[in-house]
Parts: C-alpha cells; sequence; structure tokens
C-alpha cells in the first residue's frame, strides 16, 4: 500500500500541511522525518535557489516518499513579477525618516548608492503619482513619492531602517500595472513540467486572464497540473470570483496581501477568501508567517498558534510554512507542532452539516453523487465514506462540504492520489486491484480499511463509485454499506 491507513486514521488530520523545500530539508535524514511528522504537500520556491537544487530537492522527496509509503504532492510555486530594487554597491544602505531617495528605473542595473537605486519594472514611474506611499521590504520601510522626472520616481523616507539588495516594493493600496507571469516564470513553467509538479502556483494573480495563460503554457509543456492562484494583490480581491472560477485552487498570500492592504483588513479578506473558495468547489491553503519564530525557536508563540488554529477553524484545506522549513533551525519540530495544532483545532470544529454549501448546478454526475452522498453523511450516523475514483473529482466534491466523516479515496491512479494529499478531509489510498469487477474493487477496499482499524464490523459506510471502473469522471452510483469482519456488507443501496 502507499499510504499507511492506521496512522491516519488515529491522527485523523484534516487539514493538510505544506512544507517549503530549501537547504534545513536538504539532509536525506530530515526529509524522512519531515514526511513522517506528517507533511502532505511539498512546495518548491522557485524566487530561490537553482534549477538544479529544485531538481535535487524534488528526486529527495520523490525517495522519501517512496520510502514511507505516503501519497505526497508537489507543489511549485513560480516567482511571479514581484517588483524590486536592484543591487547597491556595498550591499545595502541605511535610511532615516526625512531622507531623499530615488526609484531608478531608467538606469535600473547601476549600484545603488545612499540616495538611489536601481529599479527593473519599467513601469513604475507611470504607475504612481505625487503623494503615493511606496513600501518596501514588506512594508518595513515606508516612503511618499514627490515627484517623477522620466524614469526616476523621487521620494521622501517616512520609516526608515536598512534596505539591502532585491528587497520587494509594495504601493500601498495597490494599483501597479504587473501581469500574473514574468518572463523568467517561462522556463520555470517547463521546469514544473519536468518535476512532474502536481500543483502550479501563480503568483501576483490579478484577474482569471492570468491562470488562462499559466494553464495554456503548461499545458503547451506536457503537464497536467492544477493552479493554484495566488492572492496577493488588492486586484485579486476585486476580481476574487472570476479567479475562482478559472483556477483550482487558491492561495490566500498573506504577505504582500497585507502590505497592500494594510494588516489591520487582513484577517477579515482572509475569512472572506476562504468562504469563497470554498464556494466555488476551490481548494484553499493558507499561507505566510504562520509559524515565523520557529525559524530560531523550537516552539511557537500563542499568537502563532491562535493564527494556524483560526484558519483551520475557517475551513482552510491546507496551512502553508516557507522560511519556518525551507531555512528554519527546527523543520521537523515545527511539522510536529502544526500537526498538533491542526488537531487540536478540528477537535473543536463544527461541522456544519449543510449540504448547500456544496455549489452544484448538476453539471456533472459525479456532483451529484457526490451531494446525495454528503447529504446522506451528515444525516445518519456513518464511519467513513469510501470513493473509488480514477481522477480524485468525486473527492474534492465531497471533501467541499464541512463534515467529520472521513473521505478514504481509492484510485488506481498515483497523479489523483498526490494531487487529493491536499484535499481537506480526504485520505488518499492505492487501489490495487485494476479489476472492472465493481463488487471486488469495494471488497479489497473494506478490507484494507478493516485490516488498518479505520472500520470496524458493523460500522456503516458509503461507497460513491462509477459502474464502469477506471472511467474519469465517471461516478455515478451511492452504496450505502453496513460491514462484516470479512469485509461484506449485511445490506446495501
Amino acid at each position: 500500500m502507499e499510504i499507511d491507513i492506521k496512522k491516519t486514521a488515529s491522527h485523523r488530520r484534516r487539514t493538510k500541511i505544506i512544507a517549503t523545500l530549501g537547504p534545513g530539508t536538504d539532509d536525506p535524514v530530515v526529509m524522512e522525518n519531515l514526511i513522517k511528522a506528517g507533511v502532505d504537500v511539498f512546495r518548491v520556491n522557485m524566487s530561490h535557489g537553482s534549477e538544479s537544487d529544485q531538481e535535487k530537492r524534488v528526486n529527495l522527496v520523490r525517495e522519501a516518499a517512496r520510502k514511507a509509503h505516503w501519497q505526497v504532492a508537489l507543489l511549485v510555486d513560480l516567482q511571479g513579477p514581484k517588483i524590486r530594487v536592484e543591487k547597491f554597491e556595498n550591499g545595502g544602505v541605511t535610511l532615516s525618516p526625512g531622507d531623499r531617495f530615488t526609484l531608478d528605473a531608467e538606469n535600473p542595473f547601476k549600484p545603488g548608492d545612499q540616495t538611489r537605486v536601481g529599479v527593473s519594472y519599467q513601469g513604475l514611474p507611470g504607475d504612481v503619482n505625487p503623494g503615493d506611499i511606496l513600501l518596501l521590504d514588506d512594508g518595513l520601510i515606508s516612503m511618499q513619492v514627490q515627484s517623477i522626472e522620466g524614469g526616476q520616481v523621487h521620494c521622501l523616507v517616512e520609516n526608515g531602517g536598512i534596505l539591502k539588495n532585491r528587497k520587494g516594493i509594495n504601493l500601498q493600496g495597490g494599483g501597479l500595472s504587473i501581469s500574473g507571469l514574468a518572463e523568467h516564470d517561462l522556463p520555470h513553467i517547463k521546469l514544473a513540467a519536468r518535476l512532474g509538479a502536481d500543483y502550479v502556483a501563480v503568483s501576483f494573480v490579478s484577474c482569471a486572464d492570468d491562470i488562462h495563460r499559466a494553464r495554456a503554457l503548461l499545458r503547451e509543456s506536457g503537464s497536467e497540473a492544477a493552479l493554484v492562484a495566488k492572492i496577493e494583490r488588492i486586484e485579486a480581491i476585486n476580481n476574487l470570483e472570476e479567479i475562482c472560477d478559472a483556477t483550482d485552487a487558491i492561495m490566500v498570500a498573506r504577505g504582500d496581501l497585507g502590505v497592500e492592504i494594510g494588516d489591520e483588513e487582513l484577517p477579515g479578506l482572509q475569512k472572506r477568501i476562504i468562504r469563497t473558495a470554498i464556494r466555488h468547489n476551490r481548494i484553499v491553503a493558507t499561507a505566510t508567517q504562520m509559524m515565523q519564530s520557529m525559524v530560531e525557536n523550537p516552539i511557537p508563540t500563542r499568537a502563532e498558534v491562535l493564527d494556524v488554529a483560526n484558519a483551520v477553524l475557517d475551513g482552510t484545506d491546507a496551512v502553508m510554512l516557507s522560511a519556518e522549513t525551507a531555512v528554519g533551525k527546527h523543520p521537523v519540530k515545527v511539522i510536529e507542532s502544526m500537526n498538533r495544532i491542526c488537531l487540536g483545532a478540528e477537535r473543536h470544529f463544527e461541522s456544519e452539516g449543510d449540504v448547500r454549501q456544496l455549489n452544484v448546478r448538476f453539471e456533472r454526475i459525479d456532483q451529484a453523487i457526490a451531494m446525495a452522498a454528503m447529504f446522506m453523511a451528515t444525516n445518519v450516523s456513518v464511519k467513513a465514506i469510501v470513493a473509488l475514483t480514477e481522477s480524485g473529482s468525486t473527492a474534492q466534491w465531497l471533501s467541499r462540504v464541512q463534515s467529520s466523516v472521513p473521505i478514504y479515496a481509492f484510485s488506481t491512479n498515483a497523479t489523483s492520489r498526490r494531487r487529493m494529499a491536499m484535499y481537506r478531509d480526504v485520505f488518499p489510498v492505492k487501489q490495487e486491484s485494476a479489476s472492472d469487477d465493481a463488487n471486488l474493487v469495494i471488497s479489497e477496499a473494506i478490507r484494507t480499511l478493516l485490516a488498518h482499524g479505520a472500520v470496524s464490523e458493523n460500522d456503516r459506510i458509503i461507497v460513491t463509485m462509477g459502474d464502469r471502473m477506471r472511467n474519469s469522471g465517471g461516478t455515478n452510483t451511492l452504496r450505502f454499506i453496513k460491514l462484516d469482519s470479512e469485509g461484506r456488507s449485511r445490506y446495501g443501496v
């Protein structure tokens, strides 16, 4: 088997954990321990490291997952068109309130000094006006635009600090006219295809067209990876509905988003984004500085515990770690801590039991079957839902309704099983039999769950399946089964 069902059943952690690869995960022993501690998805951050480095890390993930017999998904996170200052002659400068400082798009690669630094984004002078506030280094430094002369933006420093090479620039309130893909993303899309990525995240999405373009480029490269739209710009908030329609998954990327909109608006927007994604039947992940103190410290702060727990209670599918695992001192401990926090929050999670959450127009039969299964699961006592699925779409529809019933998704398709590793409440399992005999496949699935303690004699379960096995998108049947000790059904419909 490619999953330890007994571990899954005993832990029963419904929220998935995404960990970012980096120097902190390069030790094979650390990698194996990360998977054992509970990582479901590994993120490749294309903003850092060479292609060769990333390929080595992905190979390490695949090997460790194989040894652990665990379903682990791979998410390639594109850098996107983040606006940054270029390099300083001495690596950085110290700016004080009242200093005059110029952001220079005319001479972007001329080394910076105490009065100016290059900016590679040629559109900056046209996007700003006198009086605008520019936020640098995630808002740690702020400066007001005084005037624009040609390609130079002259500013007055309001909040000072040390400005180093390649730090980001945001316009308070949004409004920078950049698209969701940059030229440097194009070879990374091809790399994602070569690596066999299960998900590809598009940074700085502003509208649905950014997702459509990324999907076309990804398909041209031979990849069927799912698209993740990172919501980190005000423009994306304004176009959230159309972005949800276009994408496969949403990421609440709180770093740049918080800088643009202000920290005070972030908690409410996080909840709105998660609700909107679920309403559109999309997977949703919450990211950025969730356990930031554990980059250095072996335990999280109480504020971080509450932050992770609140995301779980909001209904997020996954919570993500960035620097905490990529460069942190305690990568395994941070996964163990996040695992405990998720489990603790889930014990207090109230299932809404409302199938109206599943926004279905019955365009597909598998959607109707999923709604029927969740209606039954929330009104009749059942131990588990068994989804026999080729593509994983039925498991996704099932997981959009908040319920305490675990979903065991059996599939012969390894790609589908990895993708389902990011679905809340879904535990992907390798379907050993490739038989077209539905009754045989159901019996084998039940025996597997019985053998690993996921279900017991006399338990009632729901099975969703297609009458033509191994037919993608063909789920059209629901059965209600009571088990005996041999995995046979005592009654069913």
